[in-house]
């Protein structure tokens, strides 16, 4: 009989599910969380998107009252360094990051003090400050490997993501080519 009961699963259906970065993939994000029965709440880095059916609120209100907040932020001056020592000691104990926005948003070396001193849960990443990491970085030497999961910037590249980027840019040289003017 194959079971395992070695990792802590919840069930999306009893968290609070925090976006940070209320575009289109932050909204995509929502819904799939919505449709697992999480209640979702957000905080707009540019403060214009008031048009989802979730509840927006403070930064510090999402940290604090999360399960789960999932970075789908650009990169940009107002968010560069967004999440530091001060906002992840205002996150539960049982909570986890995800950032699958961008690298820079998160202060890395205070995410491995907030994971080797308890103040988190967990976190997983898929970008980084400096892709790859560096083999000095405080990741990598964690006192609690267990509690993070590290991807190589592979959370967009699907085949058929891949085929899109592909196609994109083929149109771009033929509209180059044919007008002189590459469209984005």
């Amino acid at each position: 009989v194959f079971c395992c009961h070695d990792f802590d699963f919840t069930e999306l259906a009893s968290l609070r599910f925090g976006i940070i970065g209320m575009g289109a993939i932050g909204q995509h994000v929502g819904k799939v969380a919505s449709a697992f029965g999480a209640e979702v709440v957000y905080y707009s880095t540019t403060g214009k998107n008031d048009s989802v059916p979730y509840r927006r609120l403070s930064l510090d209100e999402l940290l604090a009252t999360s399960d789960i907040v999932s970075i789908h932020a650009p990169l940009n001056d107002s968010t560069r360094g967004m999440i530091g020592k001060k906002e992840l000691q205002r996150m539960k104990p049982d909570a986890y990051l995800l950032n699958l926005g961008r690298g820079g948003i998160v202060v890395e070396p205070d995410l491995a003090e907030a994971l080797d001193e308890g103040w988190i849960k967990g976190a997983a990443l898929d970008v980084f400050t400096s892709e790859p990491l560096p083999a000095d970085h405080p990741f990598l030497r964690l006192k609690h490997p267990e509690k993070i999961l590290l991807t190589p910037h592979i959370a967009w590249a699907s085949h058929e993501a891949q085929q899109r980027l592909i196609d994109k840019i083929a149109e771009n040289i033929r509209s180059y080519l044919h007008t002189k003017s590459a469209q984005p």
